[in-house]
């Protein structure tokens, strides 16, 4: 019998930022619109450029209560496990095409999903290779077989970054894709210093919000001993490794050099912040995120702004081939997942603030014509339990659902297979009538998950098995919801 593990959420630091200080050199860049900053932005080979963007999110999403079936014999099935929790049938958003629906706070994403541009992706998680329920019952907890630390926080989210099944792998699988495509830049991160971003030798670039500063603490102005200062930097990391073979010592003067090199180029890009008074095709796209004082109100917003910005000055930012992360907390919902009723509650406020940043991000990147250039994708520690606990919440499980978004996805249809939702039946890891919970099983893995995304990507197939060693166990490796 395998122990189901109580942990606490692991606090997630949302903001550690690469800091180098107050001051910033986009002053150099002195003042301006977006366009102004940009070079050619046109001509930044639109045809070739993909761009991905993850939103992780922190805490272990209900995905059950996200992506809910229609149909009259599931959806029964779905309310009588459910209770309290289930959300009534005709407040669901229909995916157009489909036998599911979403929860009623994403209705922002109703033009997409009639569009057929956002698709969902069922029961995935963590796997080393496919795993029955009787293999899951039987193996010892030591077999390669069996993902490490199921049901905890830090163990699943390493393991969601890196696509692995053990929870000590060092790198992740956008660090580990930008290493073998040999793109431009490594990831860049608008969320803090996940795992994702983390390549053998280096890390993502952390940027801050619109209206962040980014660069060298003092060194953004004109005088003779801030120009001598930053010179005298410049000139100990460019020699730093030269003559030694200290591995460490290279990979961090190079990441020294590396963030000299970005904040140059990025550093009045990320300035920017919305207009009221001239604003952009971006600020009209995020205007119901944007107050009257040009405040994006929510968190996730601010990150998806900043990302669009940059994905239109994809020349500046340099490369034809752009991974991007960012992400939202707050879904370990043990306690008052829901309020009053299932319509109300944190996890509606959660799923609204995810939904109207993802609209307001797709209907930017239509309005700069990049929308069949760029996908976003979402991933989480895990999904939760179909059945709820006597706290008005759900506690952790394994099988999540997740959303795949972009001008690029084939929608109206489902990818994966949906769990059966017996509690108990074989979608579910429990047995013991204490552990009925409906914690399922993955039917699919994160590495066809991710497979997927890294080939409409660029990624060819020996770069894919070396992104994702354990993708070669899997023999679907591409799950066809990307043109």
């Amino acid at each position: 019998m395998k122990p189901l593990h109580s942990i606490d959420a692991l606090m997630l630091d949302r903001r550690r930022w690469l800091k180098w200080g107050g001051a910033s050199v986009a002053g150099a860049f002195g003042a301006g619109t977006l366009s102004a900053l940009l070079q050619n932005p046109a001509q930044a080979q639109a045809n070739t450029y993909r761009a991905l963007v993850c939103v992780f999110l922190y805490g272990g999403n209900d995905g059950q209560n996200m992506v809910v079936p229609t149909d009259t014999t599931r959806y029964n099935q779905y309310a009588g496990v459910r209770q309290a929790l289930a959300l009534p049938k005709s407040s669901l958003v229909t995916l157009t095409g489909t036998d599911l629906g979403l929860h009623p706070a994403m209705a922002s994403l109703a033009p997409i999903c009639t569009a057929q541009k956002i698709a969902p992706v069922v029961n995935v998680g963590p796997l080393f290779g496919p795993l029955t329920k009787a293999e899951y019952r039987a193996l010892p907890d030591t077999d390669q077989r069996i993902p490490d630390n199921l049901f905890s926080h830090s163990d699943q989210q390493i393991e969601w970054e890196s696509s692995s099944a053990r929870s000590l792998e060092r790198t992740g699988w956008g660090g580990r894709a930008t290493d073998a495509m040999a793109t431009v830049n490594p990831v860049i991160s608008v969320g803090g210093n996940g795992h994702f971003g983390l390549s053998a030798l280096g890390t993502p670039l952390v940027l801050p919000g619109p209206g962040g500063t980014f660069g060298v603490d003092n060194l953004s102005g004109t005088g003779a001993s801030t120009v001598a200062r930053k010179a005298a930097l410049e000139a100990m990391y460019q020699s730093a490794n030269l003559g030694s073979s200290n591995l460490m010592l290279g990979a961090y003067a190079q990441q020294q050099r590396t963030a000299f090199d970005m904040s140059a180029r990025l550093g009045a890009i990320v300035k920017v912040e919305p207009s009221t008074t001239s604003p952009t095709a971006i600020d009209t796209a995020f205007a119901p995120l944007i107050d009257a004082n040009g405040n994006i109100t929510s968190h996730l917003g601010e990150q998806l702004y900043q990302v669009a910005k940059l994905v239109e000055g994809r020349a500046t930012v340099q490369g034809d081939k752009q991974l991007f992360f960012a992400q939202q907390g707050g879904f370990d919902t043990h306690n008052e997942q829901i309020a009053a009723d299932s319509l109300t509650g944190s996890h509606t406020r959660l799923l609204q603030e995810l939904a109207d940043a993802m609209a307001c991000f797709y209907n930017a990147m239509a309005a700069i014509g990049l929308s069949n250039n760029v996908t976003l994708f979402t991933q989480s520690d895990f999904g939760r339990t179909f059945a709820p606990n006597s706290s008005s919440g759900t506690d952790h499980a394994w099988g999540n659902h997740h959303l795949v978004m972009g001008g690029a996805v084939n929608g109206g249809t489902v990818y994966g297979t949906y769990p059966d939702l017996v509690l108990g039946g074989p979608s579910d890891v429990g047995q013991e009538s204490w552990e009925l919970q409906g914690r399922w099983l993955p039917s699919t893995s994160v590495d066809q998950y991710a497979a997927t995304l890294l080939r409409w990507f660029g990624a060819s197939d020996p770069q894919l098995a070396t992104i994702l060693p354990n993708l070669a166990n899997f023999s679907v490796k591409n799950l066809g919801f990307l043109a």
